[in-house]
């Protein structure tokens, strides 16, 4: 897979046990359009190819100042207290992730607590049992949030989809929680007229793929619904961090007076196996046909997928053994396609990059190819640069001089040496002040 991007799948998934058909028993008539809308969730999932589930929920014990973790090696899901001692499951722990989650998170001064508890809490146990129910297999990080801010919840979401992006497979994660608790007289929690608003801002804000509006929800507005899944939500916002988004409300109902969401946040497709190998094709042909006749290619007449977009890109020349021969390319798209932005891009990295001599004919053979397509950048800090998962762009204040670093660059392991080496090529003085950026590639190699 040539994407750096591997959390696959983010959504949002309602927890009332009485879904469970073996909980609810006739009552489940009164939640069918929750419990397909959780069949077409799992399909989802599945297709996104997640190996892992991540989970998180409002159910799960609660520390002060401390995320946590169930500590595995196996959990289970069992409905015994909801008088369904028959239904029951067991999923093992993804030990890997889940250190790999709590190293990211304690870089960013967050704290998770394992847990011994086996046994899920409702709220992951739910949703846990609907995606195996319907098929999907593998292994979950099942995850409770904290006291502490909600920025800091969102924040800690962002610590999760870097560890998953160090650990590179696909990857679900998955926010449990049901929306307000007090939509009609008989709801559990009371009555107040004004709970709708709450759902209606959420599910508008699923729909109008916008949601950091969900972040922007005020306070007293979420007291009064008396809702239990916003957190997890604000988790879900930060895992989604530099990610496309690919927003949709599968289903809203609130039969008891409970309002039931099942959303989708993002998705993202990996390139196809055609376009693995497509890009960097055309590369190579961009190059042996200018070095060998000095001629320029056409970019192919029926152009489709990720080839027909405008996108910046950087061609990378090496030798059979590894050694850079050549790399240029743009920050900014200036081409109609990327077709287009490849070929004059592959050309210069060949003939221009001032580091080499130009390409001669007899080393065309010896030569591989990798294309990297940059993702859209975003305003950062040091602190927040990880050089084997982003790359960075700096500029200095008076915006006349701009430098680039590709991510996952051997031997550059540490953010301020990656920013240095960035500055040093856009020919900016040392401790000079700097704007920095970071974006993702989804790098094409032969």
């Amino acid at each position: 897979m040539s994407t750096d991007n591997f959390l696959v799948f983010t959504g949002i998934a309602p927890h009332p046990p009485i879904m469970v058909p073996e909980v609810g028993g006739e009552a489940i008539v009164d939640v069918r359009q929750s419990i397909d809308a959780m069949a077409d969730f799992t399909e989802r999932v599945i297709a996104s190819g997640a190996q892992t589930i991540v989970l998180i929920s409002p159910n799960a014990p609660l520390e002060v100042d401390s995320f946590v973790a169930y500590n595995g090696p196996t959990v289970y899901g069992d409905f015994s207290k909801f008088r369904a001692p028959d239904c029951h499951f067991s999923a093992g722990v993804d030990d890997e992730l889940l250190t790999t989650i709590t190293h990211e998170a304690r870089k960013a001064s967050f704290h998770i607590t394992r847990i011994g508890e086996q046994t899920l809490d409702h709220g992951t146990a739910v949703p846990l049992y609907f995606l195996i129910e319907n098929g999907w297999q593998g292994s979950v990080v099942a995850l409770g949030y904290s006291f502490l801010s909600n920025d800091d919840h969102r924040r800690f979401g962002a610590c999760i989809k870097r560890a998953i992006d160090l650990i590179g497979k696909p990857v679900a994660f998955v926010a449990s929680g049901d929306l307000s608790h007090r939509l009609k007289p008989e709801a559990p929690a009371g009555y107040n007229p004004d709970a709708h608003v709450f759902d209606q801002a959420v599910v508008d804000a699923i729909r109008s793929c916008a949601p950091d509006r969900i972040v922007e929800i005020d306070h007293q507005l979420r007291r009064l619904a008396g809702e239990c899944g916003y957190r997890s939500i604000l988790v879900a916002i930060g895992a989604t961090e530099g990610m496309d988004q690919d927003c949709e409300v599968i289903s809203y109902e609130a039969p008891f007076g409970v309002g039931y969401m099942v959303a989708q946040l993002t998705k993202v497709s990996s390139p196809s196996p055609e376009e693995d190998h497509a890009l960097p094709a055309l590369a190579r042909e961009a190059v042996e046909t200018f070095v060998t006749s000095r001629t320029i290619v056409t970019p192919p007449a029926q152009l489709s997928g990720i080839l027909a977009e405008r996108a910046p890109c950087f061609v990378s020349l090496k030798t059979r053994e590894g050694e850079l021969r050549g790399c240029i390319g743009t920050i900014e798209p200036v081409k109609d396609n990327l077709a287009a932005e490849l070929i004059a891009n592959a050309i210069s990295a060949a003939t221009h990059d001032p580091r080499f001599p130009p390409v001669s004919e007899d080393e065309l053979a010896d030569l591989r190819y990798s294309v990297d397509v940059l993702l859209p950048a975003e305003p950062t800090t040091i602190a927040q640069l990880d050089p084997r998962v982003y790359g960075v762009i700096v500029e200095d204040e008076s915006g006349e001089h701009r430098g680039l670093l590709l991510p996952d660059i051997a031997g550059v392991d540490d953010p301020q040496q990656q920013v240095e080496i960035a500055a040093r090529k856009a020919g900016i003085a040392p401790n000079e002040l700097l704007n920095i950026w970071r974006f993702k590639v989804e790098r094409y190699k032969e």
